[in-house]
């Protein structure tokens, strides 16, 4: 499909939308210009039509790449040109009535082509829509056809099915594993019952060659068989004659399906399997409503049959394995002696034969493939080729990106993956081109991303939905269908970072370049000259002398975002004056930030994110200015301590994250769009900004600091902290984190009505609470992560804390460990999955299990006090766990060898 069309609806959409908030507000009151505004939209909205139109072309040829390039280019121009009237007009805006507002603006209308050139622009504009709509009509695109391309080529997922046992590393386990499942009947009433198994996983990992074998390995169990491989557009008819014709061939003749309707052919696969013991392999589904259309042509029979599934959507494969005692199979990447053993063998025939002076070389390339066979399969076809000399294979390393679309070896690769591309919508293509900012092995935030996607204007709502909650589902969405690895999973099993796979990156670099979307200068590149038109986005990920030279030299006034990851990086930089467009200013871990800021920052009138990072950077300049639509301030891993004075005056601002010794600045209560606060440090605050904290209406994350200092200012910031969150009782506040140094917590203790939206609350303290406070209880319906430290750990806190609906997360820190067995009730913590309990003071521990308690609970961390347990004898009743995944205990000091060999043992029995 075109990937070359989805940075150019990336392009028209923001632009639509911002045409269509100007109608609707001051501005497109003024008839003038309404009438121009509703013009552009008209044009630009054909365009997008045409656009959308070319999505449905596997292969578009060079004159609708070249069209759309010259629309995209025309569509960031148009936006420019919008923002920067928007501003010019805005300075000069008079707030004292309607009236007023159109005098002023007609005057500033009359003389804003003299003074700024605008009108010149704009003409300029009209005249390139023009030309556009000319240039289409010579083409004769619209005489396109929206099909897909007719030349027949071959599948490049057929070499699974034909995969050499020879050529296979890593298989043979989870093959064995899941043919044992396979042949498995059923527990209860689901005994000699139809199952599924869906295999699940990023494409390239060998989801087909594993289901292969295991279809081959027990074939010979069943009546009849099938293996079928979709295409992302099947034809439901199409796949169930191909099962028949299977199926028919086993039984000595092949049935005549030709005139068959689509109910003809699944009435008669029906008939066909409803006696028999059958398994079939559908490959590559891309949709459970694919598999809701096929699945009923397979019945339910009482004879043992299977379906295997495989796909690269994590919802399609718990669709498929919803009904009954299925089983889902995650995919997991090659292990690295596994990867080595494949690449070596198919190059050397063993990893004893590779040279010592390509070892390291070997290592990087490996690292690149990251453990997907596919991968290491076709990079190792293409060195086989190649001389043993490192230099041949460096320049192999260097090129796996382009090598990737141009060499044959390596074009299978990049056909796999693309699939997977090819099959998102336009706006979550846009959105995964965006990771070619990051470098390879970056642990990508979620809320950096978002926000970033966000700035650019990628983002709208949706029935009801926030931006914020919009962009949140198109980062899962791309974990869904593998686009994206998740890291750092939390107990709702949502992630909260993410990375993307080395060769998947490099995918996305080539197409993000082919559109021009984003231009990475980065190690290895010694040019811009294979850049495409003007440079939209910028991600700096090394620079020298002559790649700065080279960027002083081109125009970066287009610029809409800056990316700088390395700390060498600020001193080869044009000056922050040039990029005059940026929405988006990403440093990360670069030394001199201060110096080089200060100068330009004030322009940036369309700036909506800034993260600087780095320790170096102590303080924001006293001049700088932000700019007023700034909506994300990330300071963190900064020394900063103090905000400018002006940062109160930004009421778009949303987020703010600053380092931990940062104060509150007076006035914040006036900053309502205010959603994320980060790293304010109470004790070193004005204890008046401190209590203004509870002005905030729209806050949804709160993460503070309190450095204890014995006084009574220390004390009235206590007052103020408590007195700011009880007026957020009524608020959405979700998360709430507290680190005290050497404090006391104390106060909370009288904190009588949370918000009962509060999902997360998280203490970091010496402070230990004697029992689970009062304001913790079933009020708190919302709860799902709770750390708390308490004194001593009773039956009578868990109870209360049992009560929570919600909660999948407990942590608890205890000061000192019960003296005696702790039994969790077979009631309460309905919904938990994750409980971990800590002793400072070394000792454990004895927390014992009955039938029916925590029944979703899959980890499980505890300290383990061998004295109690002697007394009640080792068992701490974890059969009466069913969901459990994880398990760990540690003695408590003292243990004796032999203390701890009989509560290794009795541990592991259960």
């Amino acid at each position: 499909m075109a990937h070359v069309v989805s940075a150019s609806l990336g392009a028209l959409g923001p632009l639509l939308l911002k045409l269509t908030g100007l109608l609707t507000s001051e501005y497109g009151r003024l008839k003038g210009v309404r009438s121009e505004i509703m013009s552009l939209r008209c044009e630009l909205s054909s365009m997008h039509a045409a656009a959308n139109k070319y999505t449905m072309l596997e292969d578009p040829d060079v004159q609708v790449k070249a069209w759309m390039s010259i629309v995209r280019e025309l569509a960031y121009d148009i936006e420019d040109c919008i923002d920067k009237f928007i501003h010019r007009l805005g300075n000069g805006v008079c707030h004292s009535g309607f009236k007023e507002f159109l005098r002023k603006t007609a005057q500033q209308l009359n003389t804003l082509g003299d003074r700024y050139g605008i009108a010149d622009e704009i003409d300029e504009l009209k005249a390139r829509i023009k030309q556009v709509k000319e240039l289409k009509n010579s083409y004769k695109l619209d005489d396109t056809p929206c099909s897909t391309s007719s030349h027949t080529t071959v599948d490049p997922r057929l070499h699974a099915l034909f995969a050499e046992d020879a050529h296979l590393v890593g298989v043979d386990g989870p093959r064995d594993f899941l043919s044992k499942w396979m042949l498995e009947e059923g527990n209860g009433t689901t005994k000699h019952h139809r199952r599924v198994l869906s295999i699940v996983g990023f494409g390239g990992l060998g989801k087909t060659t594993l289901a292969n074998k295991v279809y081959q390995n027990i074939q010979g169990h069943y009546d009849c068989r099938a293996f079928v491989t979709l295409s992302q557009k099947p034809d439901k008819q199409k796949i169930i004659k191909d099962v028949i014709s299977q199926v028919s061939c086993r039984d000595g003749y092949t049935k005549n399906t030709d005139d068959w309707d689509e109910r003809k052919s699944m009435a008669q696969l029906r008939g066909m399997l409803q006696d028999k013991r059958y398994i079939v392999v559908i490959d590559d589904i891309w949709s459970a409503a694919e598999w809701d259309a096929i699945k009923y042509a397979f019945p339910e029979n009482s004879c043992s049959s299977r379906i295997i599934v495989t796909t690269r959507i994590v919802d399609v494969a718990r669709s498929c394995c919803l009904d009954g005692d299925n089983f889902m199979y995650e995919m997991k990447a090659l292990s690295d002696v596994h990867s080595r053993r494949l690449f070596f063998k198919r190059i050397f025939g063993s990893e004893d034969c590779c040279p010592d002076v390509l070892k390291e070389v070997s290592n990087e390339i490996l690292k690149k493939c990251g453990g997907m066979p596919l991968a290491i399969i076709s990079t190792s076809g293409l060195l086989a080729n190649k001389p043993a000399i490192k230099e041949e294979w460096e320049k192999v390393k260097r090129s796996i990106g382009f090598a990737l679309e141009k060499n044959q070896s390596l074009e299978r690769v990049s056909i796999i993956l693309s699939l997977s591309y090819d099959d998102l919508p336009p706006n979550l293509k846009t959105c995964l081109l965006y990771l070619s900012a990051f470098p390879e092995d970056c642990v990508i935030e979620r809320e950096r991303l978002v926000w970033r996607w966000i700035a650019e204007g990628f983002i709208s709502e949706e029935r009801g939905q926030s931006q914020q909650e919009v962009a949140e589902n198109y980062f899962y969405e791309l974990i869904n269908k593998s686009m994206l690895q998740p890291v750092d999973i939390g107990c709702d099993g949502k992630a909260r970072a993410c990375r993307v796979h080395d060769m998947m990156l490099e995918i996305i670099i080539s197409k993000s370049s082919e559109d021009n979307f984003f231009t990475v200068v980065g190690i290895g590149q010694t040019s811009l000259a294979n850049r495409h038109g003007t440079i939209r986005r910028l991600s700096v990920q090394h620079i020298d002398h002559e790649l700065a030279s080279a960027l002083s030299c081109v125009d970066l006034s287009h610029v809409r975002s800056l990316t700088v990851k390395t700390s060498d990086c600020i001193k080869h930089l044009p000056c922050l004056l040039k990029f005059k467009a940026l929405r988006v200013v990403d440093f990360a871990d670069c030394e001199g930030l201060e110096e080089y800021i200060i100068n330009g920052m004030e322009k940036l009138f369309q700036l909506k994110y800034l993260r600087l990072r780095g320790r170096s950077l102590s303080k924001l300049p006293s001049r700088i200015v932000l700019p007023d639509g700034l909506e994300t301030l990330d300071l963190r891993d900064t020394s900063v301590n103090e905000l400018p004075v002006g940062i109160i005056k930004l009421m778009k601002l949303r987020h703010v994250l600053v380092a931990g010794e940062t104060k509150i600045p007076n006035g914040i209560g006036g900053m309502r769009n205010l959603r994320v606060i980060s790293g304010f440090n109470i004790t070193r605050s004005p204890a008046d900004a401190v209590e203004d904290l509870g002005n905030l209406a729209s806050l949804d994350e709160l993460n503070v600091c309190l450095n204890h200092v014995e006084s009574d200012e220390y004390k009235r910031h206590e007052v103020m902290l408590l007195s700011s969150l009880s007026k957020l009782v009524n608020c959405k506040l979700r998360s709430l984190e507290i680190i005290s140094a050497n404090g006391s917590l104390e106060f909370l203790s009288s904190w009588s009505h949370p918000p009962s939206a509060l999902q997360i609350f998280s203490m970091s303290s010496d402070y230990y609470f004697p029992v689970v406070p009062k304001w913790i209880g079933r009020t708190l319906t919302s709860l799902v992560s709770l750390e708390i430290n308490l004194t001593d750990l009773t039956e009578e806190g868990l109870c209360i804390l049992g009560e929570l609906p919600a909660l999948l997360r407990l942590k608890l820190s205890l000061k000192t460990g019960p003296k005696d067995k702790v039994t969790v009730k077979g009631i309460g913590f309905p919904s938990l999955k994750e409980f971990s309990i800590f002793c400072t003071d070394g000792e454990g521990a004895y927390v014992t299990f009955v039938k029916g308690a925590m029944p979703k609970l899959e980890i499980l961390k505890l300290p383990f006090t061998v004295s109690v347990a002697k007394k009640h004898g080792f068992s701490l009743g974890i059969e009466h766990l069913p969901c459990l995944k994880h398990a760990a205990a540690w003695l408590n000091k003292g243990a004796t060898r032999s203390e701890s060999q009989a509560e290794a043992t009795a541990f592991m029995k259960e």
